[in-house]
């Protein structure tokens, strides 16, 4: 045991420091590995683009019921109402009803146009094997 208490108090001084010194560094590496994986999660974003009236599908992140492979989790289509800022998206239901969700999870609803009958579409020559 040390009983020179000058000395204790220099090495605990010494001891204090080098904490001080884990602890900054800790923080450097805590804000560095923040920043990495904030980069990699902003390079998935998709940016989307919506206007008032268009057709969207809602992703439904909830539906628990029956899961399964065929099972569809895009619920609507829904129209949209308002664009918020920061990508809040005003959508109307069937109903006239409204509600507020992320834009991240939209996608265009690409209606499927049905040919008059009488009108020909040409498909062009099959691929010859």
């Amino acid at each position: 045991m040390n009983f020179d208490v000058k000395s204790a108090a220099e090495r605990r001084m010494i001891q204090l420091n080098e904490l001080d010194e884990f602890r900054h560094m800790a923080f450097e590496n805590s804000k560095i590995y923040k920043e990495r994986t904030k980069a990699y999660h902003d390079r998935k974003i998709i940016p989307r683009t919506f206007a008032a009236n268009d057709q969207v599908l809602l992703f439904n992140s909830r539906l628990r019921l029956f899961p399964g492979k065929l099972k569809s989790r895009w619920s609507g289509p829904f129209t949209i109402k308002e664009v918020k800022p920061y990508g809040a998206v005003v959508l109307w239901r069937h109903d006239g009803s409204e509600f507020v969700v992320n834009g991240q999870r939209l996608k265009l609803y690409l209606a499927y146009t049905e040919i008059p009958k009488g009108e020909d579409v040409s498909l062009g020559e099959p691929p010859r094997a």
